[in-house]
């Protein structure tokens, strides 16, 4: 590994949502967080009713109050995980899955009533709020920066307990680099709305601590659209991060739940030569982050670009990355040993695609933020 790390150029972090699991990660060689699911936080214990009450709430004020119970837990994960990188960046994604998936569905009565008790409410009410939420597509639907969009109270709340788990760590003397993610963004606008929010909490935040943090907002790239427009987008982002899952999702018109009925007889018919869920579509996906890695850079020159889907352990992609200019892969733990090997070797086979530099890049601070210097742990 250390011989690795000698040649290869691309940043390694992880996806990780606990601190058992960033330090984990940190011992195979990951150089901080690359993705942190912050809705895994939200279906442990009791603060799963508190996510049911904000669903079910009649108001914006209602909605308000039950985020206001999630606040102290969103924060208390914040700090352990910033703790357990001791100074090393965490990418923080927003919440992104569809809503219907915090209640029980319409064939699980027992649960519906079981929900209805513990909100004080009927099941009438509550098989009535799952109905209007169902969906006949949940992953083109009711999802990332749309939620924010549409109740941006849950992006404000997500964004104080970040920056307040920022302080408060700070104050114990870890250093903290978070960088604020905004998922399935596809229109400029859309991260405009989101980014607005973002910067005014951390203005508050830091006015009422008393304590100035350096942090980054930027988007995840994950259909087609974001990629095309990645020139726009990068006048507001300031870092890029591919989730290639949902990239090849869109991409490809296929699901990766549902695939699995005809992709063998695709690769023996030599349709596709691989699982393009497994290890990157170069042809077609990957033509989307080469696009989006360009025009993205034609507007931010140091705009900072990674990649948080399960491809970030496959080897044949990790060379794909490396290949294209990204600065860093983000995989799950256990793979990190393995994108660290695979980095080594496709910086010696390519080596004119090396990055102009052998460390993570922090792009420029947020304005009102502190500049940050640049993290290596080689």
């Amino acid at each position: 590994m250390k011989l690795a790390d000698k040649y290869r150029t691309l940043g390694l972090r992880t996806n990780a949502d606990q601190p058992d699991q960033v330090l984990n990660a940190v011992a195979f060689g990951a150089e901080g967080i690359g993705l942190c699911r912050t809705e895994h936080m939200f279906f442990e214990g009791d603060r799963i009713i508190a996510v049911r009450q904000m669903i079910l709430a009649k108001s914006e004020d209602a909605r308000k109050s039950a985020l206001a119970k999630l606040l102290p837990y969103q924060q208390k994960d914040f700090e352990g995980i910033f703790r357990a990188l001791d100074g090393l960046p965490a990418c923080v994604r927003l919440l992104d899955p569809p809503l219907h998936e915090f209640l029980p569905q319409s064939d699980n009565k027992k649960g519906q009533e079981e929900v209805a008790k513990q909100l004080g409410t009927t099941v009438a009410e509550v098989a009535k709020m799952v109905n209007e939420l169902h969906e006949f597509n949940p992953m083109l639907g009711f999802r990332g920066c749309r939620l924010g969009i549409i109740r941006p109270e849950i992006t404000e709340m997500q964004a104080r307990a970040i920056f307040q788990a920022a302080v408060t760590v700070l104050k114990e003397g870890v250093k903290v680099k978070p960088e604020v993610m905004v998922p399935l963004v596809g229109f400029k606008r859309e991260l405009d709305l989101q980014v607005e929010i973002v910067h005014r909490v951390a203005a508050e935040v830091m006015k009422a601590s008393g304590k100035k943090f350096a942090y980054s907002v930027g988007t995840m790239i994950e259909v087609p659209r974001g990629a095309i427009t990645a020139d726009e987008i990068a006048q507001t982002a300031e870092f890029f991060s591919f989730g290639t899952n949902d990239l090849t999702q869109t991409a490809l018109g296929m699901s990766r739940d549902d695939s699995g009925s005809f992709l063998p007889a695709y690769q023996g018919l030599e349709i596709i030569k691989a699982n393009p869920f497994a290890s990157i579509d170069r042809g077609g996906v990957g033509q989307l982050m080469k696009i989006g890695v360009e025009k993205g850079r034609s507007t931010r020159n140091d705009l900072k670009i990674g990649i948080c889907g399960e491809h970030g352990g496959d080897p044949s992609s990790v060379e794909f990355c490396h290949m294209i200019g990204l600065n860093y892969v983000s995989c799950s733990p256990f793979r990190v040993p393995i994108a660290r090997l695979a980095a080594a070797q496709a910086a010696l086979r390519h080596p004119a695609n090396a990055p102009s530099a052998k460390v993570l890049k922090d792009s420029k601070p947020a304005k009102g933020a502190t500049k940050s210097k640049t993290v290596s742990k080689r």
